[in-house]
């Protein structure tokens, strides 16, 4: 396999047939919101996470405990310009026995860099992987993407292999990552800033919560969206960053607790949330500097 392609590894007490088998129970891992069988030979199901994300997928290869491949029959993304980039795609699951442990190696094969989706990805699969995959094959329980939409509130993760100080260290710094117009402290508790975006967006935040290294969160006091019926709906709700490692890997939780599907702004809010936290937060984690978004 080209060694391009994103991949990911993890290594569990379990054996290849319990590795094999969670692998198969999709719904426990990815996504309760699957339709179709996914543990037969030439099973066909689809895939989808509101309308950001659906595919289609054929189970192409089932050789029990040792390897499943999946073909991506059909894909759609909504904040990428091709729709179809996965389309084509392989996703390989090769279990082998290793120094009397299982070890799991990932791939998709076709996910490479020159992909638009290629960060926000890679970012997904890795958390799905090496962290709601791994948490069903060690404790029977994974963490997959709930079927109850209505009253989540909205939350994106993204993986790094930067420390979590400098992940904490990047949070506070919101004016190098939360684009608009920044005004006020971010980084101390009781701190209070204010964000605006030309005249489409106003809020104020206060910092009501800092662990170092693990968490922060702020309520927000005060907000105006133009573009939505009730122009304080993000007032009284609150934006949280749980910060852990993960395999030597530092994970960064955001949830914008309050901000849910029934909220006008949601589409849009969530939308942005999603580029800020996966490209331009990312970005400032891993390289120092944030990304230009809006």
């Amino acid at each position: 396999m080209a060694t391009n392609n994103f991949t990911t590894t993890l290594l569990v007490e379990q054996t290849p047939a319990e590795v094999f088998n969670a692998i198969n129970n999709v719904r426990g891992w990815w996504s309760e919101e699957i339709e179709g069988s996914t543990d037969k030979p030439n099973a066909e199901w689809t895939y989808h996470y509101e309308d950001v994300h659906r595919c289609k997928i054929k189970i192409r290869e089932f050789v029990a405990d040792k390897k499943v491949v999946w073909l991506v029959l059909d894909n759609y993304f909504s904040f990428t310009e091709d729709k179809n980039e996965w389309k084509g795609n392989t996703i390989v699951f090769d279990i082998t026995e290793k120094d009397g442990k299982t070890e799991l190696q990932f791939t998709q094969v076709g996910l490479v860099p020159e992909y638009e989706c290629y960060d926000i990805c890679q970012n997904a699969w890795t958390t799905y992987i090496q962290k709601s995959l791994y948490s069903l094959i060690t404790t029977g329980k994974g963490q997959p993407n709930s079927k109850d939409k209505a009253n989540a509130d909205f939350s994106t993760i993204i993986l790094v292999n930067q420390t979590p100080e400098e992940v904490y260290n990047a949070i506070n710094n919101v004016a190098a990552w939360w684009q608009g117009e920044i005004k006020g402290s971010t980084n101390k508790l009781n701190d209070e800033f204010e964000y605006r975006m030309q005249d489409i967006h106003f809020s104020k935040q206060k910092v009501i919560d800092l662990v170092p290294n693990e968490t922060i969160a702020w309520v927000i006091t005060d907000s105006s969206l133009n573009f939505v019926s009730d122009k304080t709906e993000w007032t009284g709700t609150k934006i949280i960053f749980e910060i852990s490692e993960i395999n030597n890997k530092t994970q960064v939780r955001f949830t914008h607790r309050g901000l849910v599907p029934d909220f006008e702004c949601y589409n849009g809010c969530s939308n942005g949330w999603n580029m800020l936290i996966q490209q331009s937060l990312f970005s400032l984690i891993t390289t120092g500097k944030g990304k230009k978004i809006f």
